[in-house]
């Protein structure tokens, strides 16, 4: 049996579902591939990595918390970030539903990406910072709301890999399509 896996650079204010009734961009304004449905979500404001599978069970594997898949975040972030506040998201932030700490988290420069439009918000009196944040989970809105925590506002958030595969070059909007074998295995990354 050959299943499809799509990875699709989902772009800002697009729904992670085929349908929406409200005119907001769904998924079906850019994938005409049939029969395949979301392996998780990423919020409408969000943009980056989603894959997509017409298999069940491969579905599950990848979004089900049980599996503890990492998922990769490049976070643009209202103010200067320092090593504490990534000390203190890996230590663990009290959020409304829990506990929630990064797998990683680590100060880097601003990656080369798509603008987004419409762009930012930009107060030049406030500085801004990127992080790079992994987690195993993944509650609703957990990475932003990790970052409020530490008052660290998210401006940006984009996902470049999950477990192992990765964004790569695709553009916002762009999507490639993998046709996997029976025997080929899903390798998760499992946190340790």
């Amino acid at each position: 049996m050959v299943s499809k896996l799509i990875l699709f650079n989902k772009p800002y204010r697009v729904l992670s579902q085929f349908t929406d009734n409200s005119g907001k961009s769904t998924l079906a304004d850019y994938i005409d591939v049939r029969s395949v449905y979301p392996a998780g979500r990423l919020d409408f404001d969000s943009e980056g990595l989603l894959l997509l599978t017409d298999d069940g069970q491969l579905q599950a594997q990848i979004s089900h918390p049980k599996h503890k898949l990492s998922k990769t975040y490049w976070v643009q972030v209202e103010g200067t970030a320092t090593l504490r506040h990534c000390e203190a998201l890996c230590s663990g932030v009290m959020l409304k539903d829990g506990l929630a700490s990064a797998i990683s988290c680590q100060l880097i420069p601003e990656p080369t990406i798509w603008s987004r439009n419409p762009p930012i918000r930009v107060r030049k009196s406030v500085p801004d910072s990127w992080l790079e944040i992994v987690i195993a989970e993944g509650r609703n809105r957990q990475v932003r709301r990790m970052t409020a925590a530490v008052e660290l506002p998210c401006l940006r958030l984009i996902r470049p890999q999950i477990g192992q595969w990765s964004i790569g070059s695709l553009q916002p909007g762009e999507y490639r399509l993998i046709e996997l074998s029976g025997t080929q295995s899903f390798q998760p990354k499992y946190r340790s």
